[in-house]
């Protein structure tokens, strides 16, 4: 079991708006490509406020590798993708894989 965690910093006075837009992909987007059960954490203590953070579990790399495929593919993704832009730090966005041990 893995641990497919992205994360994005919201700009100043957005975060709840990057929040809502996670959210919103978890629910609409994330299903399409064989994403479930996400956790959507935000900074609080020890990590910077504006971080935002959704934590995907996925059995296999192969897994999380086909759902990145699909992405591509799903219109609603791309247009999510522009909206989310004027709300968040450019270049902040990353994933890190995590071991369940």
């Amino acid at each position: 079991m893995l641990i497919a965690r992205w994360q994005i910093d919201a700009r100043f006075g957005h975060k709840q708006s990057v929040i809502d837009a996670i959210k919103r992909w978890g629910e609409e987007i994330a299903p399409q490509v064989g994403l479930k059960n996400g956790q959507l954490l935000s900074g609080s203590i020890g990590a910077l406020e504006a971080t935002v953070e959704h934590n995907w579990p996925v059995e296999t790399l192969a897994e999380l590798e086909r759902a990145w495929a699909q992405l591509a593919s799903v219109p609603a993704h791309k247009q999510w993708s522009k909206d989310l832009e004027p709300v968040v730090v450019s270049g902040t966005s990353r994933w890190s894989i995590f071991r369940v041990v």
